[in-house]
């Protein structure tokens, strides 16, 4: 508001599993970010940024809703964020990079409720829709506010800046770009979004179904149980250096490309499924290498 006294640091709500991008982001800005403590089944919800909100008042200019960390693949309970914000001034802004493509899967369209109330969300479809680097789309609710927000004024640029034409420079920081979009405009126009739809739903019941098989083994712990198509668990009494040696095996040998993570400070195996190619049968042969 006009007048208003300004607060000590300029703030961003978000949860403790979001992405990296979020605090480097935040650094470019020189602002703080907050980040909130989830449950064990890692969704951010909103009572907690509400309580966030309450804390730090008019400080927080954005709260970040992940909708599948880059960890677990688990989306936060976006519509109950939209609800916590309603009215507080901060922008609403939604992290789909990884995720948010599995809303073309009538199995976990749901988990996304909400999300048509953000004011901006961003989804890489060099992630799960199958494009080449470095595709990425950011979507605005009023395309206005990010025009006024990233357009660049010269005297060279006036002549396509005081139009109306639409122009991607004008919702970005940087001025020149490439056609990034334009690979994934071809690859829908030649499969069809059915094709996508299809893909992404067969890697989340894959992961599903091999989550199941590893709580059905002993000598394997599942960290959570998977929402998308990430699967974390821990092989029973190995060590960092057990997992790392394991990695190196596996593509050494040129079986699988599986790096271990970490969570609570116990590190772990990860099963990010995305290509449509991999079979259960696939991942049951890499559980074999861990005996």
């Amino acid at each position: 508001a006009a007048g208003a006294a300004r607060p000590d640091r300029w703030r961003v709500v978000c949860s403790v599993e979001a992405h990296s991008s979020i605090a480097s982001a935040a650094r470019v800005m020189d602002v703080e970010v907050v980040g909130v403590p989830v449950g064990d089944d890692g969704t951010l919800r909103g009572a907690a940024v509400r309580a966030a909100l309450d804390e730090h008042g008019d400080s927080v200019f954005a709260v970040v809703a992940t909708a599948g960390s880059t960890n677990f693949g688990i989306v936060d309970d976006i519509a109950s964020i939209a609800d916590a914000v309603a009215g507080s001034g901060a922008w609403l802004h939604v992290d789909g990079a990884y995720g948010l493509a599995a809303m073309l899967s009538p199995a976990s369209r749901h988990r996304f409720a909400g999300v048509e109330r953000a004011d901006s969300l961003v989804v890489d479809p060099h992630k799960w829709l199958f494009a080449p680097f470095d595709a990425c789309a950011l979507i605005y609710r009023d395309p206005d506010l990010g025009r006024r927000a990233h357009t660049q004024h010269a005297e060279y640029l006036d002549t396509l800046t005081e139009t109306s034409d639409w122009s991607p420079s004008d919702f970005a920081a940087h001025l020149t770009r490439r056609p990034r979009g334009l690979p994934l405009w071809f690859s829908l126009a030649t499969y069809g979004a059915a094709v996508y739809r299809e893909a992404i739903t067969g890697a989340v019941d894959l992961a599903q179904k091999i989550a199941d098989e590893i709580e059905r083994r002993d000598e394997f712990v599942l960290v959570r149980r998977p929402q998308l198509g990430v699967v974390v668990f821990e092989r029973v009494g190995w060590q960092k250096a057990d997992y790392d040696r394991w990695s190196a095996r596996l593509l050494d040998e040129q079986h699988a490309f599986v790096t271990p993570s970490s969570h609570a400070g116990r590190t772990n195996a990860r099963f990010a499924i995305l290509n449509p190619r991999t079979t259960y049968e696939d991942l049951i042969r890499i559980l074999a290498t861990m005996r």
